[in-house]
């Protein structure tokens, strides 16, 4: 029995001598597994995690920037982490491989729609923005960042999941937002309601919700990127109610979500 002598010690390689870790390494770990756990984060949150100094978190972030670990948020300076961590551990899932393989489409898709448009995927029992056209778009009426979450019978990116996902995932996410204390989560309680929300979803075929605001109401519509027999995220375009009707946004901006969204699917092929 060895005594726990805590993270990385001084290591004993077979016929020769002890081997020290190399306490930089050792740190580095350190830092991308609080990323890779948290998703993303600041420099302070990350430096209360892995238990060290900012200056030496921000240096450690850096350096596995430039290898191309983790990316940084050039609006709000969040890392998070990228698709070669993927070789690393199994934090890197399909749902974040989605959010990485969506992000260079995802400007040009905001080009042609102008309104904002957002990749999002399930986070427990709600929906988090993974990447976004907000910052970018002019028409945005209220802008959002990645790693926002949305509740999932409160939005249409959290309707879309839900009516496509699988029912064992349906079933065991409503019975989880029907014990939650949150407002947003209380129409889960009434499952007949709740059904027949997602059966709309499905015929209709994307999801939508309507938001009131003190100028316009907000409107979103959202559909799913599906692969491997499952709902890995959502697409998601929102837009002022009296600027575009729901009928010619349907004709419009459906179109090129989907292909938005077999172009990513194609990827998991």
């Amino acid at each position: 029995m060895h005594a726990n002598v805590g993270p990385f010690p001084e290591a004993i390689d077979a016929g020769h001598e002890p081997i020290r870790a190399i306490r930089a390494l050792n740190r580095g770990l350190e830092v991308l597994t609080a990323l890779n756990a948290l998703e993303r984060a600041a420099i302070n949150t990350l430096a209360d995690a892995a238990r060290l100094p900012r200056t030496t978190t921000y240096r450690i972030l850096e350096t596995l920037r430039q290898a191309g670990y983790v990316d940084r948020d050039p609006h709000d300076d969040c890392y998070r982490p990228t698709i070669m961590v993927r070789a690393l551990s199994e934090g890197f899932d399909d749902e974040a491989m989605t959010a990485h393989l969506a992000k260079p489409h995802l400007a040009a898709l905001g080009a042609q729609i102008v309104w904002p448009v957002a990749v999002a995927t399930r986070s427990g029992a709600s929906m988090m923005i993974r990447e976004t056209t907000d910052l970018q778009s002019p028409l945005a009426l209220e802008r959002y960042g990645a790693g926002v979450r949305v509740p999932m019978l409160g939005s249409a990116a959290g309707h879309a999941y839900l009516a496509l996902c699988s029912d064992k995932e349906r079933d065991a996410l409503l019975e989880l937002l029907s014990r939650s204390p949150l407002p947003e989560d209380r129409p889960a309680r009434n499952r007949i309601e709740v059904q027949r929300l997602l059966e709309e979803t499905r015929t209709q075929g994307f999801g939508l919700s309507r938001r009131a605001r003190r100028v316009s109401e907000e409107i979103s519509l959202a559909i799913p990127v599906r692969a491997k027999d499952r709902v890995l995220a959502t697409v998601t375009v929102r837009y002022a109610g009296t600027a575009v009707p729901l009928r010619t946004a349907v004709e419009q901006f459906l179109p090129k979500m989907r292909e938005f969204a077999q172009r990513i699917e194609a990827q998991f092929v």
